[in-house]
């Protein structure tokens, strides 16, 4: 049985969650425990398999025992971005349909602006020391029994996009009614039988617990019975740290944190014992060729990448043996046969650029927005992200950029994601956005925003340089016309960059 239930019963003892920074722990038994009594409480205010939660909360010990608590009650449970302001947070709320909404005390302040703005018709808990205003979670939960409750059943994750092109999109699952135990094939295959997630695994998870990926793959370690180390917050010399100290076997990361560990000095990336890692799973955007090859030069051919979304709608993956026999690939397909179609609606030969589509895959529609569900399905009957790319004569796909951030600039389509692909390993670049700005003439000028890297301060020389180092690798049309610099580029805690919050600096400006 893949369930914590079940490994509360063989090694009750043995610690399902650990977080990094504390060393606090929750073991299976506690775990089961805390989700039995979770799964009391729901039922004693009312909510029934097919329902929904809401949740707010920092990566904590706590955030696992309300999602354990949903998934063996038949209860959607929505995990909502800390990196979103009241409003954002209110309208998931709304738009999930929540019965419940639990918020941790640790996000007090930003709990305490949400309060006229939730739902009615949701009860509000607090998740530690709750506030005014606020039932008290932990009072609530230790009045309930540690028992199963009689009616157990699956219940699932519904999650929402970023919002980083607009508001947050929700994905609602089918319900199936199946035993607690159910795992999704999908997953299994993926965590499992890819990565070799297994009871003695243990796996570093480094990023915010309300992303899809990190959630699901931290939910299938606990079903599968390993331990999960939590950080509360990535750091990149401190994430070498945890895998020397804790031996861990499996993680997963993004293409940033490959690039901020690049970043370190090689004494201290030498300081680090990895040799313990035998999988490394990165997806969410596309890896610089160049910085994925340093990293396998480092740590080896043990990496695995995918390229998926919440919708869950199509799958790829390629392994380090397959992406260094096609640079730049995010693999094959495991789920959906993959279609690039171009402008005009035809599908593109092979090597030729255009949207990305998935056709057999899992139908998904966006909760309460048929608009945008339709707008995601061409005549065919097949799905797309909104990505673009292009495939190989061995079926490989390879991405270049979103749709939405193509820039035409005289009639030439340029896909960003070159530029910040080279401009990024430039010595002096820490973080790197490339977008289109208005030109009156052309339609749009290539713009790229820096963020200096440590010791390089920012100047019109560095411009310069920057701008001359991204024409040695690139076509001049694609490379920047003008470099401007921050001290920071906006980014969520998952490390997607906010694009579109620079870009609508520039077209505001026009206006």
């Amino acid at each position: 049985m893949l369930h914590p239930s079940h490994h509360a019963r063989t090694q009750p003892d043995k610690v399902a969650y650990r977080m990094a920074a504390t060393g606090r722990a929750i073991t299976y038994r506690e775990l089961d425990q805390a989700s039995n009594r979770g799964a009391q409480l729901l039922r004693s205010l009312g909510l029934k398999a097919g329902d929904h939660l809401a949740l707010l909360c920092e990566n904590s010990l706590r955030f696992f025992g309300i999602c354990w608590a949903a998934q063996r009650s038949g209860i959607y449970y929505t995990a909502i971005s800390t990196y979103l302001v009241a409003d954002e947070i209110a309208y998931i709320v709304g738009d999930c349909g929540a019965k419940l909404f639990v918020a941790s005390d640790a996000l007090e302040p930003l709990a305490q602006k949400l309060l006229p703005l939730l739902p009615t018709g949701a009860a509000r808990y607090m998740s530690g020391a709750a506030a005014p205003g606020w039932s008290s979670w932990d009072a609530a939960l230790a009045a309930q029994p540690a028992t199963p409750i009689a009616d157990e059943i699956v219940g699932y994750d519904m999650l929402y996009s970023s919002g980083t092109t607009g508001r947050p999109k929700g994905v609602k699952p089918p319900f199936k009614n199946e035993p607690i135990g159910t795992v999704s094939p999908l997953l299994q295959l993926l965590v499992q039988k890819m990565c070799g997630v297994n009871e003695d695994s243990i796996y570093l998870s480094p990023a915010p617990l309300y992303h899809a990926a990190p959630l699901r793959f931290n939910m299938n370690v606990g079903a599968t019975g390993g331990t999960s180390v939590i950080m509360e917050k990535f750091d990149p010399e401190d994430y070498l740290r945890l895998i020397e100290r804790h031996r861990c076997t499996q993680t997963q990361l993004v293409p940033t944190m490959f690039v901020r560990m690049l970043k370190l000095p090689e004494a201290v990336r030498a300081r680090y014992d990895v040799s313990s890692l035998k999988a490394a799973t990165h997806a969410a955007a596309p890896c610089p060729v160049e910085v994925k090859q340093k990293m396998i030069d480092w740590w080896g051919p043990i990496f695995i990448e995918y390229y998926a979304g919440t919708e869950g709608n199509g799958v790829t993956i390629a392994n380090t043996e397959e992406w260094l026999a096609h640079r730049g690939t995010v693999g094959r397909s495991l789920v959906g046969k993959i279609h690039i179609v171009g402008a005009d609606e035809a599908e593109c030969p092979i090597g030729e650029v255009g949207q990305v589509y998935f056709e057999g895959g899992p139908e998904f529609a966006y909760h309460k927005d048929p608009v945008k569900t339709q707008g995601a399905y061409n005549a065919q009957g097949w799905s797309s992200l909104g990505d673009v790319g292009y495939l190989d004569a061995e079926g490989y796909l390879y991405l270049t950029d979103r749709k939405a951030y193509m820039i035409i600039s005289g009639g030439v389509n340029i896909y960003p994601q070159e530029a910040e692909n080279v401009l990024v390993n430039h010595p002096a670049v820490a973080d790197v956005a490339v977008f289109g700005v208005p030109n009156e003439e052309m339609g749009e000028d290539v713009k790229a925003v820096v963020q200096p890297a440590p010791g390089h301060a920012a100047s019109a020389a560095l411009a310069d340089k920057l701008i001359a180092y991204c024409r040695a690798h690139l076509s001049r049309i694609k490379c920047p016309k003008s470099i401007d610099f921050r001290a920071e580029l906006p980014r969520t805690p998952t490390g997607k960059l906010l694009k579109r919050l620079l870009r609508d600096e520039y077209w505001t400006k026009k206006r």
